[in-house]
This record gives structure tokens, C-alpha cells and sequence, in this order.
């Protein structure tokens, strides 16, 4: 019976692809500059400095979109704590070490960018947006219990940065604004090349112990949560932005779970002993019931939507 390797000795083995992969990704990515991406014009003074506070009827987004602009934002500024489970799961040495800062450095545009646009075209209630960004950061993020270490972490970032990625264009379509949409599509970019050099290192960890991984990649998945959970009204802007298309169970199935898995080629490998076998079945079977629950959920909606439809007609009339 062949020895489990440890995370160090994992990212011993991997590090010429990390560096290999930091290359690609230097290479590949786009420098920008977030004050490009922001209508400096539409912005003024709030009371503090002799304006006008904000007043709901100042932002031109609907429901949907501020409950998804402050939804990814606050996601973007946990970016402290998601930096030490990062750093602590991978290493602060050599190709991993530059990976990470650079990869921080990157995720902190997003947030100066998303709260700079907000902030100066009085799309949502700063006040607000400040007191939810102090009790999201205090609280922090951090690894269940037991899922620390190099494969569970580089799973989770693959998957998450697909799901952001989705998440960040589908809101960019629902500000019904240029100027956000174009600072989103940048962002999701930036995410969908983070997304490649994480699947990339987690597939090579795949290939290298493969009964390790992928029981992994099984928990990871079935138990996945997007990074904005535990801040303030998470579950109810959820289910809006799963309501109005945003990010939904159709979505993280068919754009997210299903391709990075397909990528893996996970259920053709035959590489697997009977601890990686026992994890793809059960991966299997959560597939299956994720499916059924996708027709269940859209029925659901559909409903919901006819309902909130047949309320507007009624008030009009």
C-alpha cells in the first residue's frame, strides 16, 4: 500500500508546474487600472463635506443588481482573510509564494474598483455598505475543521473562482449600465485566468495521488459554499440572485461543476484505488441528485416569477 504524501511534499512535487503555471499566467494577464473603470463625474460631496447623503431614489440599479453589486463586493473584501488560508494551505516559498501575492494583488483591484463605482454613482447606501464590509471582515473566513491542507484548498479555489467569474458577469448584464458592465467583464477575466492556474495545479495533484485528490474535490463539491457566506443577509441575496439568474443551481451545475470535472476527465481516469473509486461514486450520485434538484428549483421559480408578474399587473390596473 503506497504511502499518503503530506501538503508539503505534494507542493515540493508540484512546484515546477506552479512556476510553470505563474509564468503562463504573467504572460496571459492584463494589467489595469481601477480608476479607468469608474464615471468620476457622476460623483459629489456627501453631507460630511458640505453635499447631499445618499437617498435610495439616487441609484439608478435595480433590486437585483445592488443586491449583487454588494454581494460580490463584500466577497472581494474578505480578501485578508482568503490571503492566509491561501498562503498557510500553499506556501509563502518560491513559485508559490509569488503566486499568492500576485494573485492578492490582483483580487484587491476588484474591490477598490467595485466600491469606487458604487460609492460615486450612489448605486448603494455607503453607510450601509461600510457597516456589512466591518462585520463581514471581523468575522473573517477560515477552513472547516479538518479540510486544511494543499488539495481541499486548491479544489475550493477552482470551483470558487468559476462560480465568482459567472457571478461577476451575470451582474455586470443586470446593472443595465456600460460603465459596470465593462468593469465587470474585466474582473471576470481576471478571475477566469486565476480559475485556470488553480484547475491546472489541482489536475496535476490529481495525477499525482489520485486517491488523495479526489476525495477531496468529492467533499469540496458537495458541500461547496461561495465565499460571501456568514456576511450580512448572504441566504436572502442568495435566493434573489438565484431568483433573477445571477447565480443559480442550473449554473454552478452546467458552468461550473460539470466543465472543471469534465476537464479532469474524472469519470473516465483509471488511475483510481478503491478510496479515490468510493469518492468518484459518490460524487456521481450528488451529480445525479443536484440535477433533479435544478428542475425542482426552476419549477419553483417559475412559479414565483408568474406570481410576483400577475401582483404587477394587478397594481397597475
Amino acid at each position: 500500500m503506497t504511502k499518503d504524501l503530506t501538503s508539503l511534499e505534494i507542493l515540493t512535487e508540484l512546484e515546477p508546474v506552479a512556476e510553470q503555471n505563474l509564468n503562463r499566467h504573467l504572460s496571459m494577464a492584463k494589467d489595469w487600472n481601477p480608476h479607468d473603470y469608474v464615471p468620476w463625474t457622476q460623483g459629489r460631496n456627501f453631507a460630511a463635506l458640505g453635499g447631499v447623503d445618499w437617498d435610495p431614489e439616487q441609484s439608478k440599479l435595480s433590486e437585483v443588481a445592488r443586491v449583487a453589486m454588494i454581494t460580490n463586493l463584500l466577497t472581494e473584501d474578505n480578501l485578508p482573510s482568503y490571503h492566509r488560508e491561501i498562503a498557510q494551505s500553499f506556501s509563502e516559498d518560491g513559485a508559490w509564494g509569488s503566486w499568492v501575492d500576485r494573485w492578492t494583488a490582483e483580487e484587491n483591484r476588484h474591490g477598490i474598483a467595485m466600491r469606487d463605482y458604487l460609492v460615486v454613482t450612489r448605486g448603494v447606501d455607503p453607510v450601509a455598505l461600510e457597516e456589512a464590509r466591518m462585520i463581514h471582515m471581523a468575522n473573517g473566513v477560515q477552513s472547516p475543521e479538518g479540510w486544511g491542507g494543499f488539495l481541499s484548498s486548491v479544489a475550493y479555489v477552482t470551483f470558487q473562482e468559476l462560480a465568482t467569474r459567472v457571478s461577476h458577469r451575470n451582474t455586470g448584464k443586470a446593472c443595465n449600465d456600460a460603465v459596470a458592465d465593462r468593469m465587470l467583464q474585466r474582473i471576470a477575466a481576471d478571475e477566469n485566468l486565476h480559475m485556470i492556474f488553480y484547475r491546472t495545479l489541482c489536475g496535476a495533484a490529481l495525477d499525482l495521488v489520485p486517491d488523495q485528490a479526489m476525495p477531496m474535490i468529492t467533499r469540496i463539491a458537495t458541500n461547496f459554499l461561495m465565499p460571501g457566506a456568514g456576511m450580512p443577509n448572504f441566504r436572502r441575496y442568495g435566493v434573489l440572485m438565484a431568483k433573477h439568474g445571477i447565480y443559480d443551481l442550473r449554473q454552478h451545475l452546467e458552468e461550473v461543476l460539470q466543465p472543471v470535472l469534465k476537464q479532469w476527465n474524472i469519470f473516465d481516469r483509471s488511475d483510481f484505488g478503491p478510496r479515490g473509486e468510493q469518492a468518484r461514486e459518490e460524487l456521481g450520485a450528488f451529480l445525479d441528485k443536484l440535477g433533479k434538484k435544478v428542475i425542482q428549483f426552476e419549477e419553483q421559480r417559475d412559479r414565483a416569477l408568474a406570481r410576483d408578474a400577475a401582483r404587477g399587473i394587478a397594481r397597475q390596473v
